[in-house]
């Protein structure tokens, strides 16, 4: 278990209690109940069937690719699959919810109790239990930026397919519930079932918050923040919250359960409505809709074509590849990080291409907010100059000069490298002539050194790089000018 999250009071020490739910939109051509298609960027109101709309007599009709996609994410994650389950209308009025209800699920979901591993920055990891994954349809959007008095409503969105993910109440702090996030999202990136965007609002967050005295088993009242749309934000969330329940309790006062929204240019939670309960919404079975049954053989033909999972895959790179436990964890994050290092590592050395992809290329593209899918530097460049490496073209030093040209021009390394000179010297001839052109120019610091002074040996090898513009290469250069000083 990671570092405990405490938050100091002057009346005593408090824990923070965090539960998610992930609302993942599913990938699928159609909506969870309907042909219409699901687009994102569509002109408003144009991907809209007379079923989204809520149309008199409009019978749902349930979209089988999205009972597939939920099934393959609940095994991803080891969960109980329910061979049958209930779809229930969730009753409440809004107005981009044309129906006056939503198709969801709730006693009888399709995916029971799972786990979910996540790994911590100070190397642990953690179990997080799953309660349950029920599949439900999405609201429209109201729009509020074209009146001032008006607001308006794009149903492109209604009906589309979501599995709400629903974690236990397992998480102790913000560093963990970002963690856990990453991991989910991690995990539906790989399956397919989900692409994980958090930018289109193709998942989305609610944080379940309270606080309680360190050593107190109860649970506090909790707040729900609702529709949190980055992990950044999320753990900025929880941590405001925290404090604000913390400083209210501290006060005398009682938290009020309420549903609050995350304010992210000011850091800050505020109340949205009052938190309704289960029996608020009125569930019963859409009379609409029969229990779906599943045969054990659909779950098994799913399963037999599940991909290598991130912790499946972390475990093949440490123990084939040779990656440190740190690289395969940050490689194997983001499916297309895998994707990119995989294209590499099946022509180049693994570790040498991990280095490069964990520090340079990683270092780069945090500083530029990039994301690796549009790197300036595509894998079969980096895996170009990583060649270069390799036959001992040019060196590890040269190669991040070249890098760094690769970046701002977009040029291959080949071309840079030729371009401008800087293939590596491995002519021992050349090599030796520069050692004992530096050796002749500095006879003072050459019996210093066999007086003993060996740190001096860095001084020498600095001098003859310089003198060869950087590219001797380095192995050759200290086996030769050990045997000329001694």
């Amino acid at each position: 278990m990671g570092t405990p999250y405490i938050i100091k009071g002057k009346t005593g020490d408090w824990e923070l209690v965090i539960g998610l739910e992930v609302h993942a939109q599913v990938t699928s051509n159609s909506k969870l109940f309907s042909g219409a298609p699901v687009e994102f960027g569509s002109e408003t109101n144009q991907n809209v069937s007379f079923v989204d709309a809520g149309m008199p007599g409009m019978l749902p009709v349930i979209n089988a690719k999205c009972i597939e996609q939920a099934v393959r994410t609940g095994l991803g994650i080891n969960a109980q699959i329910n061979l049958h389950s209930v779809f229930d209308r969730k009753n409440y009025f809004y107005a981009d919810l044309p129906q006056g209800y939503q198709i969801s699920q709730y006693l009888e979901p399709i995916v029971g109790k799972g786990t979910l591993t996540i790994d911590l920055a100070d190397g642990t990891s953690r179990d997080i239990g799953v309660t349950r994954i029920h599949l439900e349809q999405d609201a429209g959007k109201s729009l509020h930026e074209h009146s001032p008095k008006f607001s308006f409503i794009d149903l492109n969105r209604s009906g589309v397919a979501l599995m709400e993910v629903v974690s236990e109440p397992d998480m102790r702090t913000p560093e963990e519930a970002g963690a856990y996030l990453k991991k989910l999202r991690s995990i539906v990136q790989y399956l397919g079932t989900c692409d994980g965007d958090m930018d289109k609002g193709n998942l989305r967050c609610d944080a379940n918050v309270s606080v309680r005295r360190v050593g107190v088993e109860q649970f506090g009242t909790r707040c729900e923040i609702k529709n949190v749309n980055s992990v950044k934000f999320v753990m900025k969330a929880i941590e405001y919250e925290a404090q604000r329940q913390v400083d209210i309790l501290e006060a005398g006062g009682t938290i009020d359960q309420e549903t609050r929204l995350f304010d992210s240019a000011n850091g800050e939670t505020r109340t949205m409505r009052s938190k309704e309960n289960a029996h608020d919404y009125r569930y019963f079975p859409d009379p609409d809709l029969l229990p779906l049954i599943l045969t054990q053989k659909f779950v098994d033909d799913i399963k037999a074509t599940m991909p290598e999972l991130p912790d499946e895959k972390k475990a093949r790179y440490i123990r084939e590849l040779g990656l440190s436990a740190y690289d395969a964890g940050v490689i194997v994050a983001e499916k297309a990080t895998t994707e990119y290092f995989e294209q590499i590592s099946a022509k180049h050395d693994p570790k040498l291409v991990s280095n490069w992809m964990t520090g340079e290329l990683f270092g780069r593209l945090n500083k530029m907010g990039v994301e690796i899918e549009n790197s300036p530097i595509t894998a079969e460049q980096l895996g170009g100059l990583i060649a270069l490496i390799e036959d001992n073209t040019i060196s590890g030093k040269i190669a991040k000069t070249v890098f760094e040209k690769m970046f701002e021009t977009g040029k291959p390394a080949k071309q840079i490298v030729e371009e401008e000179g800087l293939v590596q010297v491995t002519d021992t001839g050349a090599i030796e002539k520069a050692i004992d052109e530096v050796i002749a120019a500095n006879a003072d610091k050459l019996a210093e050194y066999r007086s003993g002074k060996d740190k001096l040996f860095g001084f020498f090898v600095g001098q003859v790089m310089k003198a060869t513009g950087g590219k001797a290469n380095p192995a050759m250069l200290n086996d030769l000018l050990k045997k000329k000083l001694s």
